[in-house]
Order: C-alpha cells, then structure tokens, then sequence
C-alpha cells in the first residue's frame, strides 16, 4: 500500500486520560498507509516531548512533528534536545513544530507571549546548535545565554513548523521556517489567503516560496460516526475555540463578530464549566449549534466518505501543500482514507518527502 504522505492527522485528538493509546493509533496510521503524526501539548497528560519519543519508537514510516511546543515553556537548550534527540531517534522523520501558546493560558501561567523577533532568534539558534556550533554571550530576543552548545559534531538537518493564524505570523513563517501548520475551521477564503501570506513572506526574503510546506488542518468527521461523536467534533470543537480565542478566529475568518459576542453571552455557554468540546452534554451541544452559522461550521470535511475524501483534495486546489485530517483518530479515519485513495490523482503528490517539514523535492 503506497504511503500519503500529503496527509496527516492529529494524536490523541482533543482530550485523552490515556495517552498509551497513541501506541495503537500510531500502528493504525501506518496500517492506512497515512503520512505524518501530529502532536498537540496539553498542560495535563499530553507532554509533547515524551509522546514524541513514543511515536518515534513504535513507528516505522510516519512523519512525526510537534504541532506545537510553544517557545516559552522550556529552556533552549532543551527544546534543542527533544529535537536533536526525536531526529536521531526517527532516522529524520521529525521535523520541531514551535508556537506562540494561547494568550490567556500564557497569562494565567505567568509566561510572556512570544514574540515575532523571539520565533525567528530561536530558531536561528536552534539551526546553529544542530550544526554544532558554540554560541557565546547570546543577549537577544530569545533570551540571554552565556554559553551554548550541543556537540562539535552535530550536523543536523531538522525543519523547525510554525503553527499560525495571524497574517503577520504567516509572512514570519515564510520568511524563517520550513513548515506552516495552519488551524481548523478556516473557509476556502482564508485558507487561500493563508497560503499566500505564507508564500509572500518567503519572497520577501529572497526564498523559493514553494519551499515552504504548508499543511492546511481540516476537521474530517464523516457520518459513519455516530451523531454524538459528530456532535461533539464538530459543534464542540469550534466552540471550544471560540471560548478559547474566539476574537482570533472571527477575524482571521472574517465572520460577523456580533454572532461570537451572541454566543459569549449566552448563559448555557457562560455556564459551562470547562471546554465545550469535551465537557459539553449532547443537550448542551444541541443548543450551542443553535448558536453558530451554517457557514461557520462548514469549515470542515463532512458526510459521506466521498463527499470528505472530495472536500480533502479541495484543499489543494486552495494552494495547500499537504493536509491534516482533524479531530479524528486513524480508525475513524480509515473509510475517509479508502474513499481518498480512489479519488487521489496519481503521482500528483511524488515530490513530497515523509518528514512533514522538509521541503518538497521537485
């Protein structure tokens, strides 16, 4: 069976209590024959680093990338390790997926929000440690170190994804990294957009703008689930971000912010103690799908597995290079797969390699 390694999908969607069950879903992923892995970190059971090192161990073709660590949660140095040490450990399949973090959490947890300038000096920092090189008396955007260095012998090669929304943080991820993890429940429009902010920002800097791989996240809940299950990653997923950074996703859309103000003050949101997504009764979730357009929620892949395997490849034709399949683990995902691969024009995808952030060789 020929690998996808166009697609993706996220570990442990959501919210999990037992994350040995990546394990299993890292066989099912390649059994399908899918590209990448994606890790996400939650502050709770989903440490980026420590499941990334079980998906190195326990899988033999997939991509593997954190998507994403954010910037400010660990030492430099440390972040340099996790990826020097899942690229050894993968044979190169691992490619470091860095972010800014939510900016509420960011502020409950008493970490500044990263910057613009501290993304790119980290990640210059990161490329010179994995060449081997000493950096001494460093006093920049990224902090202040003294003294830094991995190994003289290090020469590693390692794509470094950025995971954004904004314009202005797509245009950073054109003109600095290799990768960009875009969000789910973008419209057609934005994602285009998306796509082109990233491939300005990689002109402006003189780089080749289709060496920049950028993976569109699509939300893929067919209805071969079961209607709760749908409910939930579809109407609770959206809505738990927009509970979460609700102004961002209305304005990178484009939406009415009227109807996030609406859904803000309504006392069953406003009650509910927790993500809506994941704490949210099937009634509770009925009512908040009152609440959202039909426009809103049709960000997504949906209904048959055809008709999702169809809404998948429409993603390329917005310009992605590569796409996630959202909120759903790989058993969830095989009929969506198998519908895919007959509708999948063949050799259209041959120049892309496995590491999801290396680039595509043409």
């Amino acid at each position: 069976m020929s690998q996808l390694v166009e697609l993706g999908f996220y570990a442990l969607a959501g919210h999990t209590e037992q994350p040995r069950d990546l394990v299993d879903e890292v066989h099912a992923a390649e059994a399908l024959g899918l590209g990448s892995l994606f890790i996400s970190e939650r502050f709770n059971v989903k440490d980026a680093a420590v499941l990334t090192g079980a998906a190195g161990a326990v899988s033999t073709t997939l991509g593997v990338a954190t998507a994403a660590t954010n910037v400010t949660t660990r030492h430099l140095m440390v972040t340099a390790t996790v990826a020097t040490t899942a690229h050894r450990l993968t044979g190169g399949r691992f490619a470091l997926g860095l972010g800014r973090g939510i900016g509420l959490l960011n502020g409950l947890y008493g970490l500044e929000d990263a910057t613009g300038a501290q993304l790119t000096d980290t990640v210059e920092l990161l490329r010179r440690l994995w060449h081997g090189d000493v950096v001494v008396g460093h006093d920049g955007p990224a902090g202040s170190y003294p003294f830094l260095h991995q190994g003289s012998t290090f020469d590693e090669d390692i794509p470094v994804i950025l995971c954004a929304m904004g314009e202005r943080s797509l245009e950073l991820a054109g003109r600095v990294f290799d990768g960009v993890v875009l969000h789910t429940y973008f419209t057609d429009e934005t994602l285009a957009r998306s796509v082109a902010a990233v491939r300005r920002g990689a002109e402006q800097a003189g780089r080749d703008p289709a060496s920049v791989r950028v993976w569109s996240v699509l939300a893929t809940v067919g209805d071969h689930l079961d209607v709760e299950l749908r409910l939930r990653k579809t109407v609770g997923r959206l809505a738990t971000y927009l509970q979460g950074y609700g102004d961002l996703m209305v304005r990178v859309n484009d939406w009415d912010p009227a109807v996030l103000e609406r859904f803000r003050a309504d006392p069953v949101v406003a009650s509910t103690p927790g993500a809506l997504d994941a704490v949210g009764t099937v009634e509770v979730l009925e009512h908040v799908a009152e609440l959202l357009p039909d426009e809103w929620l049709a960000a997504a892949a949906v209904g048959s597995p055809e008709a999702c395997a169809a809404r998948v490849l429409g993603q390329f034709d917005l310009g992605a290079d590569s796409v996630v399949l959202h909120g759903a683990t790989p058993d969830e995902l095989a009929p969506v797969v198998a519908a895919y691969r007959e509708q999948r024009p063949e050799g259209r995808f041959d120049h892309l390699p496995v590491n999801p952030g290396a680039a595509a060789v043409r």
